[in-house]
């Protein structure tokens, strides 16, 4: 069983992550009354929650209907996009829309003032525990913060999941095995059945994929380069999900070894081997009909 701090925290974070999921719903409803007023607001503000079009709705939901003046309540740089905003705000919107978004937007004030609770709750956890090794729980998210493709807040949701004391786990490969993602062993009569991974903590395998999908968008980092060598053979999925593994397995390193992370390079494994990189790119070449001559640089 967990200690109490670790048990307080997936609380905290697990409920957090559902109010983020609802926060998430109510901006899509927005979306869908609007486009069924014949509002096109998201095809022109990346953001339909953001300062200026929280503006705009409230405006609509206010009682104003007027394209001209919706379209100068825009912020930013979004102010280039005046003349698509006007024709974009031209619809619909009756009073049904009105009542429906004004809805949408005092649920979403309520989850975001809740979250915030959450996060203030969170941080106040952090500062205060230590671990039974005497390592305070702050120390260890900012060693995770580390990661390429990890940040703060995903660093919470690790350390929850897993804890900060890793004595339990003897060594990072059960560790993966208990969170279920490193590949299945269903070998029978020598032949090999399905590599999928195991059942494990659900709550920690989704933070571990989206930290791999934020690594694989990241350029000249070792994570990035894992995680697109292998999306050209096994896809992206399951490269994402060989990547979670790969994060998983630095976070064991670091909080046992007490080290931050240090980056291989987006070219390591073309410098693990090579001869086999040269041999490779000389073949293609060779497939183009083309003749090399290398020489050693110096």
């Amino acid at each position: 069983m967990p200690p109490p701090a670790i048990r307080q925290l997936r609380d905290l974070t697990r409920y957090r992550k559902r109010l983020i999921q609802a926060h998430s719903s109510e901006g899509q409803r927005i979306e869908k009354t609007l486009e069924d007023a014949g509002i096109k607001l998201d095809s022109v503000a990346s953001e339909v929650l953001g300062v200026s079009g929280r503006a705009m709705l409230t405006a609509l939901v206010a009682g104003e209907r007027d394209p001209q003046v919706l379209a100068e309540l825009a912020r930013g740089k979004l102010r280039n996009k005046i003349p698509q905003l006007r024709q974009a705000l031209r619809g619909k919107f009756g009073e049904h829309h009105a009542m429906l978004i004004g809805l949408c937007l005092d649920h979403i004030a309520h989850l975001e003032g809740a979250i915030t609770r959450l996060d203030e709750r969170i941080d106040a956890v952090f500062a205060a525990s230590v671990s039974e090794a005497g390592v305070p729980f702050e120390q260890a998210r900012d060693r995770l913060d580390t990661i390429t493709g990890v940040g703060k807040r995903a660093a919470e949701c690790i350390l929850a999941e897993i804890g900060v004391d890793l004595t339990r786990f003897p060594t990072a490969a059960h560790l993966a095995s208990w969170a279920g993602v490193c590949s299945g062993n269903n070998i029978t009569g020598g032949k090999r059945g399905s590599g999928k991974t195991t059942h494990g903590d659900v709550w920690l395998i989704d933070i571990l994929t989206q930290c791999a999908w934020a690594a694989a968008h990241t350029r000249d980092t070792y994570l990035s380069a894992q995680f697109w060598r292998l999306a050209r053979r096994i896809g992206k999925k399951k490269a994402a999900v060989a990547v979670a593994h790969s994060i998983l397995v630095i976070c064991w390193h670091l909080l046992t070894d007490d080290c931050d992370y240090a980056d291989l390079g987006g070219d390591y494994f073309t410098r693990r081997n090579t001869d086999r990189q040269r041999d490779r790119l000389i073949a293609q070449l060779h497939n183009l009909g083309y003749r090399v001559t290398l020489d050693q640089a110096a």
